[in-house]
């Protein structure tokens, strides 16, 4: 039942708000504001999640890589009483936000919930290769919500930070898309691979690692230090290599390799920072 909710991706999302709130400036915000923040942006984006598989939940056969969704299988039925707790998941982790940390906040854990579920999952997914892209911003939208519970004047580093979670998100996704690329095709969902074909593809994710490289490092003029540009040097540089790889040689298993970098630059990148905020 548990994986309804993508608590993998959701426990991302609430690190990267979490992120957000130690690279700002003001008061200390005490471990009660951290442990809210935590849960309201976990609770919002298990609700985006689960959603997604339940209004994916046709689609979702056609994939190899997610026809043993719970939905899929008929281990859950898929009835409306879903629609039901994803709507009070969302309410209940926005007017938490909302009460006990501040009214900006609880905007960014809902337009995160929204952007993934609605704007994502609903109006992009089935129509446009910009479907991830504009869907991205709903890990941008959870790093100015721990920003803002900190302080509403939110600052250059929490809006550079979520610059780099908006540019992650493309090459991170169109990498594991090339990788997938017959399923995606399969199942009608116009992933960038699907539209422009594999080469051109693994050319773009080169091109946006490298913007996101580049990005990732912007904050070092603005206040970060030696320990966030190391992480961000070095995880970004190894993404680009790894994206530059994967466009000399397009191939599943480049792709995945491409994937998995880009796991570890954001890992690397969300742990440097976090470390530096705190010397």
């Amino acid at each position: 039942m548990l994986s309804i909710f993508k608590l993998r991706i959701s426990f991302m999302i609430m690190l990267t708000a979490l992120v957000g709130m130690a690279v700002s400036t003001g008061a200390s915000p005490g471990a009660a504001k951290v442990l809210i923040l935590a849960v309201c942006v976990l609770l919002a984006s298990a609700s985006s999640g689960a959603f997604n598989q339940y209004h994916e939940y046709d689609s979702d056969k056609l994939m190899a890589r997610t026809r043993g969704r719970a939905f899929v299988t008929g281990a859950l039925t898929h009835s409306r009483a879903w629609l039901l707790l994803i709507a009070l998941l969302l309410t209940v982790s926005v007017a938490a936000a909302a009460w006990w940390l501040n009214p900006l906040s609880a905007v960014y854990v809902f337009l995160g919930a929204f952007f993934y579920a609605v704007v994502y999952t609903v109006l992009l997914k089935r129509k446009s290769w910009l479907n991830i892209v504009v869907g991205g911003l709903s890990g941008s939208f959870a790093v100015l919500a721990g920003a803002a519970a900190v302080n509403p004047d939110i600052g250059a580093l929490a809006y550079l930070l979520a610059a780099v979670l908006f540019l992650w998100t493309p090459p991170h996704f169109w990498s594991l898309a090339i990788a997938g690329k017959d399923e995606y095709q399969a199942a009608g969902v116009p992933m960038l691979p699907v539209v422009v074909g594999i080469d051109r593809a693994a050319d773009v994710v080169l091109l946006s690692a490298i913007a996101l490289g580049v990005t990732s490092l912007l904050p070092v003029f603005f206040g970060a230090g030696i320990v966030y540009f190391a992480g961000a040097a070095s995880g970004g540089g190894y993404f680009v290599y790894k994206a530059w790889v994967l466009a000399r040689e397009p191939s599943r298993k480049t792709a995945m390799g491409a994937f998995f970098a880009s796991l570890l630059q954001l890992g690397l990148l969300l742990l440097a920072a976090t470390v530096d905020s705190l010397l």
